[in-house]
């Protein structure tokens, strides 16, 4: 369960840091609504980069083999 917890937080985030970037582009906000929508987009970009981190490490454990770590690539096709 906190493996889609993860997952879904992810989500909410990059969603998040989407809208942030569409407002930002809008030219609609004062100053001080820009800097905040900034500091928050700053806040969620941390947010993903952890949760990417987070994921990455993982991957490497569950291709570990007797100590080694073993790159293999990743095309998405096995579910």
């Amino acid at each position: 369960m906190a493996r889609k917890k993860t997952a879904v937080d992810f989500e909410q985030s990059l969603g998040s840091l989407q809208a942030l970037v569409e407002r930002l582009e809008s030219a609609d906000l004062s100053l001080e609504e820009s800097l905040s929508a900034f500091e928050q987009g700053v806040a969620l970009t941390r947010e993903c980069q952890q949760a990417l981190a987070q994921a990455e490490q993982k991957v490497q454990q569950l291709i570990e083999s007797n100590g080694e770590l073993r790159t293999e690539p990743f095309d998405g096709t096995d579910e």
